[in-house]
């Protein structure tokens, strides 16, 4: 039986207090990198569905540097929360793209603050190596480290369509090459990219755990500015966007399915309304999180119910 206040799943800030018997924060960095789809040394114009704009906090800008950044987050949250740790998110782009060097004199400037704890860095698969890995594992010794995978589909006809740049052999390759370093390791899922379907999706679900500790998953948003917004004007017949009703049922399946010790960080993204096309919801990610607590003890379900795990 669960508690009344017991969450059905393993939800992140509990994951965080295990670590850190404390409230953490993340703060949004831009340490100026870009990817090798934008670059033309796999593609160019990058992910279709990508405006990075669209969920970059106003205090995270390339161009203030990395230490004044990581300042003003501070400011914003503080006023919040009096007292927690934080970790510098290295969100915007592909943050293991460039040189050894580089890497190292962004990401230690960021350790180099006395309020931050460690590091939570966002990338594609295709852009780390051993020696990038070797160097994190060493931080791992005395900082934490997550890397965070933008694995988005397991379907490469899919990751093919959204001009990905690589196919999922890929992500597993990077978090297989990732194990076993000290390193946290999350990763990144969008349901209901163009061509893909219930079955496929729920298969990513289960085959991207694959040895992580923390899965991201959100519903496919058209984002102003974007190709796939191009793609949606000409064919909206094309896209299958999720009401809320059934992107809370969808949710539902995919926790039964996935393994039970797996913390699930999010469940919904909302970009502000200037840039949001479709779908339209006017919900917050506390709000979904409420009902999908509510769906789950209607339906006596809960995380891993239905799991088989076949990797």
């Amino acid at each position: 039986m669960f508690e009344r206040d017991q969450k059905r799943y393993n939800d992140y800030p509990t994951y965080f207090r295990t670590l850190f018997g404390e409230r953490v924060q993340k703060l949004s960095i831009d340490g100026g990198f870009t990817c090798p789809n934008r670059d033309g040394s796999k593609g160019i114009g990058g992910c279709s569905f990508c405006n990075n704009d669209s969920f970059n906090p106003d205090y995270c800008r390339a161009v203030e540097g990395i230490t004044r950044q990581i300042e003003e987050g501070i400011r914003f949250f503080g006023h919040k929360y009096n007292k927690q740790k934080y970790l510098a998110y290295f969100q915007v782009y592909s943050n293991t793209y460039a040189p050894l060097e580089v890497l190292k004199q962004r990401y230690e400037e960021a350790l180099a603050h006395p309020m931050i704890a460690g590091l939570v860095i966002g990338t594609r698969p295709d852009t780390v190596n051993d020696e990038v890995l070797d160097y994190l594992e060493l931080l791992a010794r005395e900082y934490y480290v997550c890397v965070e995978y933008g694995v988005e589909s397991v379907n490469d006809e899919v990751l093919q369509r959204v001009n990905r740049g690589h196919g999922f052999a890929a992500s597993e390759r990077a978090i297989r090459g990732t194990a076993g370093r000290g390193i946290a390791i999350g990763a990144h899922l969008i349901f209901g990219l163009p061509g893909e379907s219930r079955e496929s999706m729920l298969e990513g679900a289960v085959r991207c755990e694959l040895p992580i500790q923390v899965l991201k998953l959100h519903q496919l948003q058209i984002v102003k500015d974007t190709r796939m917004a191009e793609e949606y004007a000409e064919n909206p017949s094309a896209f299958q966007l999720y009401t809320q009703e059934e992107y809370l049922d969808f949710v539902v399946e995919v926790i039964e399915r996935i393994r039970p010790d797996v913390y699930l960080e999010r469940f919904v993204n909302q970009s502000p309304p200037e840039y949001l096309i479709a779908p339209k919801w006017g919900i917050k990610n506390f709000e979904f999180t409420a009902k999908l607590d509510k769906r789950l003890e209607e339906m006596d379900t809960w995380q891993g119910k239905r799991h088989e795990f076949k990797i």
